[in-house]
């Protein structure tokens, strides 16, 4: 059993692959990551592989470490990959990013991808069809963009857009001209950015993952496929990978 654990800035998600098949998953707040029943449950399983990738705290990757029973592989800018990266600046690549092109190879090898991974950051990246990846864009997530509206202005409240709600064109209130100037400016930007690959690759699969992708899809563009896990998809991937070497 391999189990694959991401750690984001607000949240950790984990998952566990039985010959390559999902066989659990659960997401916990980041500061509940470490309690003694999450890590009594894993240690509970029968881990072979254990990896983790950390875009948030490198201090619980150490303190997981040191709790768990079993083995646990950091993924870093040396870890061995599915995929190949032309990128200028690998060492400083995030680690959830590479997870999620090589989760894209997993689910659609052999197709172009453009991932799009909703955060406290949005990233953009791109995969092509030969498995290589091109790096892509960095922009404010969601909540990113609201605090700050709310802590550099004087009198912009602090708002929390639901999953399902639509972003007006046409704010008619305050609150409603925030989430057209959020929410309904991201959908724009993304919107954008999908348009501009497929000019030049029409067959392009659109991958949406990451915590605010639920308030990302209601008015996402038809045919965008939601992949929860795909940076847990792209860990286990990497372990299967050296399974066969």
């Amino acid at each position: 059993m391999n189990l694959a654990i991401d750690i984001g800035n607000t949240a950790v998600k984990w998952a566990t692959f039985e010959g390559g098949v999902l066989a659990h998953s659960s997401v916990c707040p980041l500061g509940a990551a470490a309690s003694p029943d999450w890590v009594e449950e894993l240690n509970g399983m029968p881990i072979g592989q254990a990896m983790v990738c950390a875009s948030g705290s490198d201090a619980l990757v150490e303190q997981l470490s040191k709790s768990f029973t079993f083995h646990l592989s950091l993924f870093t800018s040396a870890t061995p990959l599915p995929i190949r990266l032309d990128y200028k600046t690998p060492a400083t690549l995030g680690a959830d990013r590479v997870a999620d092109a090589c989760g894209a190879w997993a689910l659609h090898k052999g197709e172009n991808c453009l991932v799009i991974d909703a955060g406290t950051c949005i990233t953009v990246d791109f995969l092509d069809r030969e498995g290589t990846y091109h790096g892509g864009a960095i922009m404010p997530g969601l909540r990113m963009n609201l605090q700050a509206l709310h802590t550099f202005t004087a009198k912009l409240p602090l708002i929390e857009i639901e999953p399902g709600r639509k972003a007006p064109v046409l704010g008619r209130s305050t609150e409603e001209s925030i989430v057209a100037g959020t929410l309904g400016a991201t959908l724009l930007a993304l919107a954008g950015y999908v348009a501009l690959y497929r000019q030049k690759c029409p067959s392009l699969r659109v991958l949406l993952t990451g915590g605010d992708a639920p308030l990302l899809a209601q008015g996402a563009e038809a045919g965008w496929e939601q992949v929860p896990l795909l940076s847990l998809i792209g860990l286990n991937e990497i372990m299967e990978m050296k399974n066969e070497k």
